[in-house]
């Protein structure tokens, strides 16, 4: 399972992520009012502005300050950490 830092120590599964999402448009403010309303929403900004909405596969959505810009960019470090694990352990097993 990799983790990834979605600001103050906060941390997300990174197999779980379906989206990562402004939340600025009609469409995500209605599904954030609809978590509220089912008690999925986390809500991880400690206070400051939303930048990025996170949904998940299992119904879950994660609000954020960090930019989804730099989420993504956090996702892909995690997946090229696992590409050259799964290469070295390939080589290891030669």
């Amino acid at each position: 399972m990799k983790l990834i830092n979605i600001g103050f120590g906060n941390m997300v599964n990174a197999s779980r992520l379906v989206a990562i999402v402004s939340p600025e448009s009609a469409p995500i403010k209605r599904i954030i009012q609809d978590c509220k309303e089912r008690g999925t929403l986390i809500d991880a900004t400690h206070g400051r502005r939303t930048r990025a909405v996170i949904i998940t596969d299992c119904g879950h959505v994660i609000l954020t300050y960090l930019q989804s810009e730099t989420v993504a960019n956090r996702l892909n470090d995690v997946d090229d950490e696992l590409d050259i694990i799964t290469e070295e352990d390939d080589e290891n097993e030669r």
